[in-house]
């Protein structure tokens, strides 16, 4: 079931000349500024040719060197032949009590510290682009971060936290899909009304809000908490759909149904699960680089059914390419939105993955998801007390929205004619930068 909303706290916010409105995501970031009420987009990579938005990521390479986010990080990690430490949706981590500290080379960084190395990066990107400081804040958080209070409150101290790090002062929370209910109504016209259900889907996670959506509304400190009609999120996101083409299409390759011979007795087991579970995240994987997980992965290689597939298991770990094999299965999941088929293609060392993936079976792999992601929608209907006659516009923001199983949901519910997409990885980050009335970020 999808945990309820947080309650909502509205305040207002006094402008200084620049206040910075950012999308922090699990897979990418966007940055917007807001000067003098004038809202506009800021291209924080340049390395990056298909939009305005940064690779949430860190690279340390081998000559002890950090690369502090974005597609350059990528192309040094990739240029290094995945050597060294790279770490990706991060933000998953914030809710996780269990993650405190890490090594990177021969330092050690706690996880606020090293989310507010990437959001440092981006208020300085973004501090040269506008050409005067900055150090006011809208920082968008999803509805949801975790179905556990104790670490839904944790997840909001340590992105607050990692906010200060990255040298702003003044931060305010504004929930995501408020934020693009925001972007989209800064497109209609002065005193045009329309009750819009915005669905923002994430990396990590997908929320939902139901708003009064009034055009010429921009700029006006107008308390906008009756327009709030419902809120809703769950645990959903793009990498939850990578994750199960990993499962249940590629895994197989690194030993998922391979079986070992017992020790002492005349039976086999399979794999712990405590480490094939690993597989299903690739942030995941480098985590079983440990002395011991190698001893036991070259003891059951010598009993298993098929060996080569622990052998693929043991490179994967050893030369840390989990990164470069989700890549893979993530465009393989953005094919399907146009293909019927396609095709999960890798290749390393003297391992070659060629599977194919049907969009039928795609959508079956991630059903449960998506009844999930339903029910959230169910929750937040009944919340605002509305029938799908009741709702204008259905916009829809995020990577995952072009899934057409999850697309399907919507059309079949409110009809294709009030589907709307539009800027579907800035209008988080547009819509934070024009955000007056704002969650308080330090309830």
């Amino acid at each position: 079931m999808p945990r309820a909303a947080p309650r909502l706290f509205f305040e207002v916010i006094r402008m200084t000349s620049v206040v910075f409105g950012l999308d922090f995501g699990t897979s990418n970031s966007a940055l917007s500024a807001n000067i003098d009420g004038k809202v506009s987009m800021i291209d924080i990579d340049r390395y990056n040719e298909t939009g305005k938005t940064l690779k949430s990521v860190i690279y340390y390479d081998d000559e002890e060197r950090l690369f502090f986010s974005g597609q350059e990080a990528v192309n040094q990690y990739i240029e290094n032949d995945a050597f060294g430490r790279y770490i990706q949706s991060i933000k998953s981590f914030l809710p996780d009590a269990s993650f405190e500290k890490t090594e990177v080379g021969n330092k050690t960084y706690t996880l606020e510290q090293l989310i507010g190395m990437i959001l440092r990066t981006i208020r300085e990107r973004g501090e040269k682009a506008v050409g005067q400081a900055a150090d006011s804040l809208v920082l968008g958080r999803p509805v949801v971060f975790s179905e556990d209070p104790e670490c839904e409150a944790l997840a909001n101290r340590r992105l607050l936290k990692a906010a200060e790090l990255a040298g702003f002062k003044d931060v305010h929370f504004q929930l995501e899909p408020i934020a693009a209910a925001l972007a989209y109504e800064n497109s209609l016209a002065a005193g045009e009304e329309k009750t819009v259900l915005v669905g923002d889907f994430g990396g990590g996670t997908s929320d939902f809000t139901i708003i009064k959506a009034r055009g010429g509304q921009h700029g006006e400190n107008r308390d906008r908490r009756d327009d709030v009609l419902g809120l809703g999120g769950v645990y959903i996101g793009g990498d939850t759909f990578d994750s199960a083409i990993m499962w249940h299409k590629v895994a197989p390759y690194f030993g998922k149904e391979v079986r070992v011979k017992a020790l002492y007795d005349d039976f086999t087991l399979p794999v712990s699960s405590l480490i094939l579970g690993k597989l299903k995240q690739w942030h995941q994987i480098p985590h079983l680089r440990h002395p011991k997980i190698e001893a036991i992965l070259k003891d059951i290689r010598h009993r298993a059914d098929k060996p080569k597939l622990i052998e693929n298991l043991q490179n994967l770990i050893e030369d840390n390419y989990g990164y470069l094999l989700f890549r893979a299965i993530e465009e393989t999941k953005c094919r399907l939105s146009t293909d019927e088929t396609a095709l999960v293609r890798f290749k390393e060392g003297q391992l070659a993955i060629s599977e194919p993936l049907a969009r039928t079976e795609f959508d079956e792999i991630i059903d449960g998801d998506v009844k999930k992601i339903d029910a959230c929608v169910n929750t937040v209907m009944a919340q605002a007390g509305l029938g799908a006659e009741d709702i204008d516009t259905v916009f829809l923001t995020g990577g995952s929205s072009h899934i057409l199983k999850i697309r399907d949901l919507f059309v079949q519910r409110f009809g294709t004619q009030k589907i709307d997409s539009q800027n579907a990885f800035t209008s988080v980050a547009y819509g934070l930068g024009c955000s007056s009335y704002l969650t308080d970020s330090r309830e």
